[in-house]
């Protein structure tokens, strides 16, 4: 399948000038993956503000809204077979990401739209209340694919998950009909999973765990399932394949004493993972029996 044929992606989420995380990380993975990509930068920083203090410049929310105009009217909006959004810099652009999504879907029905609610980790919300509520009540309704970490998921649900069934159950609540959470909770000590959830399929992919490892991890595997989705595997090949590049860079980055991902060195890990995965298929509450 060519690049034409694989169809562009829209990605949506920060810009650093160093570094692997956020829109950096995500357009490498899907151009390396054949995908032809539009990046839209919702914040532009020198670096990941875990590295120390970093100016923090917003899209105010009337050029983002102009940005969004202008895609909405391109006339190559044809060639976009699924949206990304990532990290958002303020609330209001949710609304625009949403009225995007709806303008492309009058007319593509088919458009994918992932939407990974990057809003916290272990340490809880860093982003503000305001923040994490546009993405849950104005963009996971839209979304074909949820991504978030479980720490995220249990933000957005208002509960801590502390088990695999937890998760479940509250990626049942989210909305989306296909949620991948990262951060799982592992059946193998010294590992860490990413569970997948679609219809009556229930999923865990485990791997080991890296310590130390740089970020992006999250932005990693969205844009990777995202690609592997869009070339037509079957859910559990894409969550296979996903999971293996992610580890398999991050190990590999940190072999090299690396602080960020360096995607520049293992475009290989992207194309063909050779990375162990342990995969497991969990009870789906919708396929068990319940008693009343």
């Amino acid at each position: 399948m060519g690049a034409s044929e694989k169809g562009a992606v829209l990605v949506i989420s920060s810009h650093v000038v160093r570094g692997t995380v956020g829109n950096r990380a995500a357009v490498f993975a899907l151009e390396t993956l054949g995908h032809p990509v539009w990046a839209v930068p919702t914040v532009i920083l020198p670096w990941h503000p875990g590295h120390g203090r970093a100016t923090r410049v917003t899209i105010g929310a009337s050029d983002f809204d102009a940005i969004i105009d202008d895609l909405i009217r391109a006339p190559w909006r044809g060639e976009l077979r699924a949206v990304m959004s990532g990290y958002i810099g303020d609330p209001s652009q949710a609304a625009s990401i949403a009225r995007l999504v709806g303008a492309l879907r009058l007319e593509n029905p088919d458009l994918v739209y992932l939407c990974d609610p990057v809003c916290g980790d272990q340490g809880g919300l860093y982003v503000p209340v305001a923040t994490a509520e546009a993405i849950r009540d104005t963009l996971l309704p839209l979304a074909s694919i949820a991504t978030p970490n479980r720490y995220e998921l249990g933000l957005l649900a208002g509960a801590p998950l502390e088990s695999n069934a937890a998760i479940i159950d509250a990626a049942l609540s989210l909305g989306p009909s296909r949620v991948l959470v990262t951060s799982a909770v592992p059946m193998m000590a010294g590992s860490t999973g990413n569970l997948y959830l679609s219809g009556r399929t229930a999923l865990l992919a485990e791997h080991r765990q890296v310590p130390n490892s740089p970020n992006g991890t999250g932005d990693l595997v969205a844009s990777v399932f995202l690609a592997r989705m869009l070339e037509g595997l079957s859910e559990e090949r894409a969550l296979h394949l996903a999971t293996a590049t992610v580890f398999e860079v991050v190990a590999r980055s940190a072999k090299r004493g690396a602080d960020e991902l360096t995607l520049e060195q293992d475009a290989a890990s992207l194309s063909t993972p050779m990375a162990m995965v342990q995969m497991r298929r969990l009870v789906h509450p919708a396929g068990a029996k319940r008693t009343p």
